[in-house]
């Protein structure tokens, strides 16, 4: 009987995130007939890009059994670093894109660099990382937006490919490549390994401060993009953006099963708890329910899952 139930648990905390997600799609499309439209999938799939994106970097992370919170900051940085070289007939577009995943590089591996040298824990070392990123951001761009940005670059978050915007093909593309790393790479196994057990893969031979620097990097890398496609989305570089952000990507990863204990995660989980996040927010918005109440539903799931999560374990 007893392992009848912990298969139960087991299972449900493996696959109830996917049945969670099927029904309420389900429940939104029999309430509002404009969910199931191509034009509201296209504003859907658009707007959890970006959250996707930073949700797949810190799944890395805290797979690990790290934790960052500049990922915010980290978009506000690479979003003014990527503005301003991204004006009308001044550089090719691929200048102001490499500035801005150079920087987010640079970020992430600051952050790696620090956490394994100075034994400091992540929350700490990120937590300073997300002020210090906040106050680049303003010292960068003098405090004030950099708009006046050419077509090209705002093309890569407003236009569209073969009907598909331009930001869901880049989504899709970091899925597939985020996933083979997880699963097809000995860095992926690794990651693994690390969270799993550290002391463990210590023994076992594994360098585990290079995998924790490649993590953080790896998560710079995928903050920067998200930057990048904010800036692009909304024409401007905002020393302000991205605020916030780095709680709703924590969110994405814990709600789509990624164990804040490490050692426990996959990038399709986190796709579905990123879209899961989207299609509350949109279908709020179709119910003309006040967006104050996604912040309620959203901390109710955070706290299911993590739940969830933890009798999984003890069983």
């Amino acid at each position: 009987m007893n392992n009848t139930l912990n298969a139960r648990f087991r299972n449900f905390g493996q696959y109830g995130i996917y049945l969670a997600f099927a029904v309420i799609c389900l429940a939104l499309a029999l309430s509002t007939p404009k969910f199931f439209t191509i034009p509201n999938l296209k504003i859907i799939g658009t707007q959890v890009s970006i959250n996707a994106l930073l949700a797949f970097g810190v799944t890395f992370v805290i797979i690990t059994g790290g934790i960052d919170l500049s990922l915010g900051s980290m978009v506000a940085v690479t979003g003014v670093v990527t503005a301003t070289f991204a004006h009308p007939d001044t550089y090719p577009v691929l200048v102001p894109l490499l500035a801005g995943l150079g920087a987010g590089v640079v970020f992430g591996a600051f952050n790696g660099f620090v956490i394994t040298k100075s034994k400091v824990p992540p929350f700490i070392v990120t937590l300073g990382t997300m002020t210090i990123g906040r106050g680049l951001a303003l010292i960068l761009s003098k405090g004030r937006p950099i708009s006046n940005l050419s077509d090209s670059f705002n093309f890569i978050g407003g236009g569209n490919v073969f009907g598909i915007p331009f930001p869901i093909v880049i989504l899709i593309v970091a899925f597939v490549l985020c996933s083979v790393l997880l699963n097809k790479t000995i860095l992926g196994r690794y990651m693994y390994a690390v969270g799993g057990n550290e002391p463990a893969a210590i023994a076992s031979g594994i360098r585990v401060n290079r995998v924790k620097i490649w993590v953080y990097t790896i998560c710079g890398l995928l903050s920067a993009l998200g930057g990048i496609l904010l800036t692009s989305r909304i024409t401007t570089g905002q020393p302000n953006a991205g605020a916030g952000f780095e709680l709703d990507a924590i969110a994405a990863a814990i709600i789509g099963g990624t164990s804040t204990s490490g050692g426990t995660g996959t990038m399709t989980g986190t796709l579905i708890g990123a879209l899961l996040i989207g299609v509350i927010s949109n279908s709020l918005d179709l119910l003309n329910v006040t967006s104050y109440y996604q912040q309620v539903v959203m901390g109710i799931i955070i706290i299911g899952a993590v739940v969830l999560d933890s009798i999984g374990k003890k069983q």
